[in-house]
């Protein structure tokens, strides 16, 4: 499956109504550590087929970074349910964020 850009229209039935866990990928394309991430959530999302992964670009969604308080970039977050159960700040590798989907 193909990682999902979000933004505020789409948000809420991609992540928030999901019946699989989702991996969201609050970023920039001025920040050096999203850049190194960015190709690791490419090969996860087409490689992972249980859950969702995703990337929220938060210059052009800042109401969503406010609303799930994101401080620093990247933030990887896993919802299940509706809810943000697991958040990571900076840049993990491949394996950690996988074991984030556990």
């Amino acid at each position: 499956m193909a990682v999902l850009h979000l933004t505020k229209d789409n948000f809420k039935e991609e992540v928030l109504d999901a019946n699989v866990p989702v991996l969201v990928d609050f970023w920039a394309t001025w920040c050096g550590p999203c850049q190194m991430v960015g190709p690791v959530i490419e090969e996860i999302g087409n490689e992972v087929t249980d859950a969702k992964i995703c990337k929220v670009d938060v210059d052009a969604n800042p109401e969503l970074a406010k609303e799930y308080r994101v401080m620093s970039i990247p933030t990887l977050m896993v919802f299940k349910n509706g809810e943000a159960v697991k958040r990571e700040v900076g840049a993990k590798p491949k394996d950690e964020i996988l074991d984030m989907l556990k």
